[in-house]
């Protein structure tokens, strides 16, 4: 299987890091019940980012995470995931760091959360 580039336009392969990279960025920003003949696809972090900056809504950040990579991309393990936050401009931004397979290698991705 294979996909395009959203940069350059060209195919790129589904071992290739930017492939994963976007696969990456597409589950975690659709949101659940958006995709017409796929309605559990996605995660919940559409619905939790203009919720309140606590403690308990980054725990649920985090699992929205966790439970939607487990669930649609199962050749990257998740290691670890950071919410980190510019007051000033009141930016989101999680950091992710991942071990792709069938090539074990640790690969950390940082993915921009826009209000919606």
């Amino acid at each position: 299987m294979s996909g395009l580039s959203p940069n350059t336009g060209r195919a790129i392969s589904e071992l290739d890091d930017d492939y994963i990279r976007r696969s990456v960025a597409d589950i975690l920003t659709t949101p659940v019940g958006s995709r017409v003949m796929r309605r559990d696809y996605g995660s919940y972090i559409p619905e939790l980012v203009d919720q309140p900056l606590n403690d308990q809504t980054k725990l649920k950040l985090y699992g929205a995470t966790a439970m939607a990579l487990m669930r649609w991309l199962r050749r990257a393990r998740l290691k670890s995931v950071r919410l980190d936050t510019d007051g000033a401009s009141s930016r989101l931004q999680l950091e992710l760091v991942r071990t792709d397979l069938p090539r074990p290698r640790r690969i950390a991705q940082s993915l921009p959360l826009s209000i919606i």
